[in-house]
């Protein structure tokens, strides 16, 4: 038995070294298969990490569950599964998620890592100085009375010698009723690690936006959230208000695209603008569907029409302007204030609104700027337009002042460049309109976004980013509220942020802020997580409880439920809310 246990271990700490060593080489790979029925993966930092809904750590950690079932068996095990394991397993559908570990299976694998690292046992075939690996942690099935969910397992190193282990247990359970007592907790603490004083450390985290799915289904729900995180210490009572001496951070995380945004309109023709430069990039264009019922070329010759009347010069932008103000009655009179169409819209920009909405084909395009030429080429108008443009279009239409202008042949990708470039211009221009009117960020501020000085494919890659930033401010601006210089200082993160980095609308932008200045966001709400941390000093030797609204442990949806549901129908179930209870023990084994 004990060679076994013995070769056991040496096999397991080879494995999970090599793993760790390509890790350190920058070799990506795929989990790999322990012994038939255990799944090994070493999550690197930055990486997304199982543990962070409980623990808080973001560090590389091996995580080991079960080996993934075939579709198959997948399929077999949904069928049989039980009305209760349904409550818990409700919208996982085919995707059944991680699997976890017997607590038997998972404490076996946590003793071999604890062996494997103990310099006492000079006897197994490992080189020493034993490397010291990441901690590792097993998911586990709740199979226990305690509702153990992970066992986790941490070395103890002192000036490069490993002297010990943390060894953690996680349990998760789902309450109606809760009842836990904060001296209770420290006095569990101070007995376990022999402790006459401790502290307790609280967080809580309140979410303040959360985009809602949209009554039609065919229109995808940006994923929008905003929490608050709160930390302060100490902490007087189990579910305490943060006081206002607390460190508060804002985690925005804002998606483009929501039909209900008063930024609809603008994203429209942002999503027209890339349309066009993927197709300047591949040749191929595909066309969005009109939202004007009359053609593209009707549109635009009535346009050149209403000019022709006004002498050629005039200002035509009233009647759009008064329709979008129009379509936006039905938001605050705060949202019309915060951003509406600039009434300044020169020649280019009337021009790119009507055929944006409009155009539906290549055709379309070459007979609206056939006509626009016509007409710059007759004399029958002399549109106004900013300084500053570089646009073709604006090139004509300076040269058209004196009566000379340059042959343009409307083939190959020249008319989507020329719809491309009037769009870059009019879109940049609404988007200084903003940053500047609101007083967030200078022209020096935007520079790096404006700039015409870069190709057209990186222009519209950075009017991308510029779009997102107006994204995050705007929505900040209408659910939070928050006072001018904490905008002022999102929109310059925001901006450095996206200096160095591609777009990716799921970065969380962070944000501190005073609790005095959002206190009326949560100090009268429940928060959606609350937890005390108990030490010591000691940061990885602590006791941890947590409450929260939502399943902390992905796992467990898909394996037994966390609790017996018995008292509760399929329908009731979904409709109470049930908050769950989490509990983070640590024990320290020391080999010398």
């Amino acid at each position: 038995m004990w060679s076994r246990m013995n070769r056991a271990a040496e096999e397991f700490y080879t494995r999970l070294l090599q793993e760790f060593d390509e890790e350190k080489k920058g070799i990506c790979k795929d989990p790999f298969i322990y012994e038939a029925d255990v799944q090994v993966q070493l999550i690197g930092r930055g990486q997304p990490n199982p543990l962070k809904n409980i623990l808080n750590e973001n560090d590389i950690v091996f995580i080991l569950e079960k080996v993934p079932l075939e579709r198959e068996e997948t399929s077999h095990v949904e069928e049989l599964q039980s009305e209760e394991t349904a409550v818990s397993d409700f919208s996982t559908g085919e995707n059944v998620g991680p699997l976890a570990l017997p607590v038997g299976r998972a404490r076996q694998l946590i003793g071999l890592y604890t062996m494997a690292h103990n310099p006492n046992m000079t006897h197994l075939k490992i080189n020493r100085p034993v490397t010291a690996l990441p901690p590792l942690w097993v998911r586990c099935d709740s199979s226990d009375p305690e509702g153990t969910c992970w066992l986790g397992a941490e070395l103890i190193a002192t000036n490069n010698s490993i002297t010990g282990i943390h060894l953690y247990v996680v349990s998760c359970k789902a309450n109606k009723n809760y009842s836990i007592n904060l001296e209770d907790l420290k006095n569990s603490h101070k007995k376990r690690h022999h402790l006459s004083t401790v502290t307790a450390r609280g967080f809580a985290q309140y979410e303040l936006l959360k985009s809602t799915a949209l009554d039609d289904d065919t229109v995808p729900t940006s994923q929008t959230t905003i929490t608050l995180d709160i930390s302060w210490s100490p902490v007087d009572e189990i579910l305490q208000i943060p006081p206002l001496s607390s460190t508060a951070t804002l985690n925005i995380k804002v998606e483009s695209g929501d039909p209900r945004s008063p930024l609809n309109h603008l994203h429209r023709e942002l999503k027209f603008l890339l349309v066009l430069a993927d197709g300047l990039r591949t040749g191929v264009t595909e066309w969005p569907a009109p939202l004007e019922a009359k053609s593209a070329v009707e549109i635009v010759q009535e346009f050149l029409n209403d000019l022709n009347k006004l002498d050629g010069f005039g200002d035509s932008t009233k009647k759009d302007t008064e329709t979008v103000k129009h379509d936006s009655a039905a938001f605050d009179r705060s949202i019309e204030c915060l951003f509406t169409v600039r009434g300044d819209l020169d020649f280019a920009e009337q021009l790119w609104c009507k055929m944006s909405s409009s155009v539906i084909s290549y055709q379309d395009l070459v007979k609206c700027f056939t006509l626009v030429i016509q007409s710059l080429q007759c004399g029958d108008i002399q549109p106004w337009l900013h300084s500053g443009s570089n646009s073709l279009l604006s090139k004509l239409i300076y040269q058209s002042y004196h009566g000379t202008m340059d042959t343009v042949s409307l083939s190959g990708t020249l008319p989507v460049q020329m719809l491309l470039e009037i769009g870059l211009d009019k879109l940049k221009k609404d988007y200084i309109s903003f940053f500047i009117g609101q007083e967030l960020a200078s022209l020096n501020h935007l520079e790096y976004f404006i700039s015409p000085s870069v190709d057209i494919q990186e222009q519209v890659d950075r009017v991308q980013k510029l779009h997102h930033i107006l994204e995050i401010i705007v929505s900040c601006k209408l659910f939070i509220k928050p006072q001018h210089e904490l905008l002022f200082s999102l929109t310059q993160s925001c901006i450095k942020y996206y200096k160095q980095n591609p777009l990716d609308e799921q970065h969380i932008f962070q944000l501190p802020v005073r609790p005095t200045a959002v206190k009326n966001l949560y100090q009268s709400e429940k928060p959606q997580k609350w937890r005390v941390e108990i030490n010591s000093g000691q940061k990885k030797v602590k006791t941890v409880w947590q409450l929260s609204d939502s399943l902390p442990v992905d796992h467990l949806n898909c394996h037994k439920p966390v609790t017996d549901f018995s008292d509760l129908t399929l329908n009731s179930s979904l409709e109470e809310k049930i908050s769950f209870t989490n509990m983070v023990t640590c024990s320290q084994v020391h080999f010398k």
